[in-house]
């Protein structure tokens, strides 16, 4: 059968003519992929539009790290452009047009110009020009500015004109909309990004559309800004030379991490993380000669920064540094980090007694919970692997997040569902690549206040925790994306409150990190009535006359509707008397049409975690043991609808 297959096989003829030399423009173009990694709309922090405002500003920031220029203005045009000034020293304007235009064209290749810098590889800025609608350059420099205008990577116009602005740089771009469909900037992740650039750079102050971000304090500022629960003992934060630490304990399940290399943000951490986690864990440890690693971490809050000259990050868009030395021929990294750690933190306790004592009790009480479910936890390992886990529960993908090789690691994400019919109608719609499913049996239980040896004893949370890997932290997280997928109605909103609960209260980085997303399907489908309202000989008859005239056939107009106001507009679009269904579940949807909902076009709503939300007094009243109080809440605040329309009932 295996040679019928292969003689079957239709031969392609392969010539001279299949083989191209592309330009430098045309390779990102058609690649953008291996320059910035995915692409995306602009509603994930790594998509390709951060990733080229990140290109753009790391210039800005080198130039601050090279003591020229203390600011940067940055403002968004209706969230599709960006516009950057920086008063750094200016790019070389004999030059411009190559640095700008020519991969493996640099200033940063043998560390003169630049020490500790973030682009070291001659691409970044090319990659924001030619992935541009339009692109504009301007160099300040000795009483002139040089500007240049490109369009897709094509020099369009070049000018050279007398000024009298401060020196730097002027970048413009406007991502190519063919490329980034549907983008915009989320003017929140923007800040954010922003903020994290402050922190690695005291002094630095950036204007963000008219609003000043600055940072005093560095990472203590971090971590007092990011953390959502309460520090057990003040901020210890440390600084030397290439190095810089904060960290703190809190009373929250887990660790968090944040980590820095040259002003970049590496958020899969990388050697330099991997050092700290170690070696602080270690220096406790040896201070009071006794604990686990495990029960030492649990509750550690704390973010790293290192300088690296030369730095070898795992991938262009640069989030995980693989450099194992400080520089060329330098300390590893583990050795730098280690003999800091060991230091600074070995004499920070011996000083402070009672920061000491504080320590020593959250990792017994660390400790006291781990031995008192180590039985439970076994079993339920156990448990998990006779359950025959990746077919009665989970349905699995090909590509893995956790597999740091996987082409398309960033598109596995797993859907958690509501029963079997749910979970039917998304597996047979899916993409078996990249999307994963787990089915939930019933509601999950309400775990808030619970300790984590309820994730064992319980078999939906622990087989939970097993599909996505997470005992022992998100280092093996096995889906980027973990979408709740439950109905729209009142059930589905208890199930999907239910299993964010379960996140927050024993694994909050999930969430933080920007891992977790609710899944948004349409409430209603709204069509004509086309086949309907007219008799069937006529409908063939006029489809005759269509086809003979070379045009299609006009079948049904379908909206899709995912609120009241896309319902209204439908109907206003596709005149009197519309076919309207309102969907109750996601098990009635048929898979054809579940497809398009779960597709390149899929709504997503990122599930977010701010300081500001204040976690555990929105836990204690919505899930907690007050239910009269919430019964009274509601009782006192219900409005009363009037008679709904007869228009308003739905099929």
């Amino acid at each position: 059968m295996a040679e019928e297959k292969t003689d079957n096989i239709q031969q392609v003829e392969y010539t001279d003519e299949n083989i191209r030399k592309l330009s430098d423009v045309e390779h990102i173009r058609t690649r953008p992929g291996m320059y910035i990694g995915r692409l995306g709309d602009g509603s994930h922090a790594e998509d390709g539009i951060y990733v080229l405002l990140k290109e753009a500003i790391d210039n800005s920031i080198d130039e601050f790290r090279m003591n020229a220029g203390k600011r940067i203005e940055i403002e968004l045009t209706e969230n599709r452009a960006v516009s950057l000034r920086d008063y750094g020293r200016g790019i070389p304007q004999g030059k411009m047009i190559e640095a700008v235009s020519q991969l493996n064209t640099g200033g940063k290749y043998d560390s003169k110009a630049f020490k500790k810098s973030v682009g070291m590889n001659g691409v970044g800025i090319k990659a924001v020009n030619f992935l541009s609608r339009r692109f504009e350059v301007k160099s300040y420099r000795d009483g002139t500015v040089r500007t240049a205008v490109f369009e897709c990577g094509k020099l369009i116009t070049d000018t050279t004109e007398a000024t009298q602005d401060e020196t730097g740089t002027y970048i413009y771009f406007e991502p190519d909309p063919t490329l980034f469909k549907n983008y915009t900037f989320q003017p929140d992740i923007v800040e954010t990004m922003l903020r994290n650039y402050t922190y690695l750079n005291t002094g630095l102050a950036i204007m963000f559309n008219g609003r000043r971000i600055i940072s005093r304090n560095g990472l203590q500022d971090l971590l007092k800004d990011q953390m959502t629960s309460e520090p057990l003992y003040p901020i210890v934060h440390m600084a030397g030379e290439d190095i810089e630490i904060a960290f703190t304990h809190t009373n929250q399940n887990g660790e968090e991490y944040d980590s820095f290399v040259n002003g970049q943000h590496t958020t899969q951490g990388g050697t330099h993380q991997s050092a700290f986690k170690e070696h602080i864990a270690r220096t406790i440890k040896e201070y009071f000669g006794k604990y686990e690693y495990a029960d030492i971490r649990n509750g550690l809050v704390a973010a790293i920064a290192v300088n690296v000259e030369e730095p070898i990050f795992e991938s262009q868009t640069k989030i995980k540094l693989g450099s194992l030395t400080m520089s060329p021929e330098g300390v590893s990294v583990n050795k730098y980090v280690g003999d800091f750690v060991k230091t600074e933190v070995d004499n920070f306790l011996h000083r402070n007694l009672d920061v000491a004592n504080v320590i020593e009790e959250k990792v017994k009480t660390s400790e006291r919970e781990r031995k008192a479910m180590a039985g439970v936890a076994k079993l339920a390992r156990e448990r998990a692997k006779k359950a025959n886990l990746h077919n009665r529960k989970l349905r699995d993908c090909r590509v893995h997040y956790s597999d740091p090789k996987g082409d398309r690691r960033e598109e596995s994400c797993i859907f958690i569902t509501e029963g079997d019919s749910a979970s039917g109608s998304i597996t047979k719609s899916r993409d078996v690549n990249t999307q994963a499913v787990f089915s939930l049996r019933g509601k999950p239980l309400n775990c808030y206040g619970l300790t984590k040896k309820v994730v064992y004893e319980n078999e939906e949370f622990n087989l939970l925790q097993a599909a996505l890997d997470i005992e022992d932290g998100l280092d093996n997280l096995r889906y980027n994306k973990v979408i709740v997928a439950t109905d729209a109605d009142v059930d589905g909103m208890h199930i999907r409150l239910l299993t964010i609960t379960f996140f927050l209260q024993f694994f909050p980085e999930l969430i933080k990190k920007g891992h977790v997303y609710v899944l948004q399907t349409p409430l209603f489908r709204v069509r004509n009535r086309r086949t309907k309202i007219k008799n069937k000989t006529v409908v063939a008859a006029e489809d005759n006359k269509l086809s003979e005239r070379g045009e299609k056939p006009k079948d049904f107009i379908t909206r899709y509707c995912y609120s009241d106001e896309e319902r209204q507009a439908a109907i206003a679009e596709l005149g009197p008397d519309p076919e309207i269904t309102r969907f109750k579940g996601l098990g009635e949807i048929s898979p054809d049409e579940f497809a398009g909902f779960i597709g390149p076009d899929i709504r997503l709503e990122q599930v977010k975690l701010h300081k500001s939300d204040e976690v555990e007094k929105l836990l204690a009243y919505y899930m907690g043991k007050n239910s009269m109080e919430r019964q009274n809440f509601i009782i006192d605040n219900l409005v009363i609808e009037e008679d709904i329309p007869e228009e308003d009932v739905y099929e």
